[in-house]
């Protein structure tokens, strides 16, 4: 399960994994962020606040999770990795070879920062 909340007027997603990622976690993301693509063209940022990865229900849900970054990456111009260590914390250095988006980790207690980082042109 994927607890998020759309900071509307500024195109930032923040999402926050509680549980194994699911087949419905990436279609609700799509429902909430793809009429504002529609409608403005990219999303600011995306902001993955999670103290570990919590891995996927099952294949299906690892198939849904990678569809969700090919048929996004290039629609999101910032993501910010907000985790202390494991598999999150090295998004940024794996992320690079994958997507178009400009990619940075920061410590999990640093949301905040994070979600300024987004907002700097």
């Amino acid at each position: 399960m994927i607890k998020h909340q759309f900071l509307k007027d500024e195109g930032i997603l923040i999402i926050t994994p509680e549980s194994s990622l699911t087949v419905s976690d990436f279609d609700t993301i799509s429902t909430i962020i793809d009429p504002y693509i529609h409608e403005n063209g990219k999303l600011s940022g995306l902001v993955i606040h999670a103290g570990s990865f919590p891995g996927w229900q099952n294949f299906a849900s690892m198939l849904a999770h990678i569809k969700f970054v090919k048929n996004h990456h290039v629609l999101i111009n910032k993501v910010a990795a907000v985790a202390d260590k494991g598999i999150v914390a090295l998004l940024p250095a794996i992320a690079d070879h994958f997507v178009r988006a400009e990619v940075q980790h920061f410590d999990f207690d640093d949301l905040d920062s994070a979600i300024e980082w987004i907002r700097q042109e």
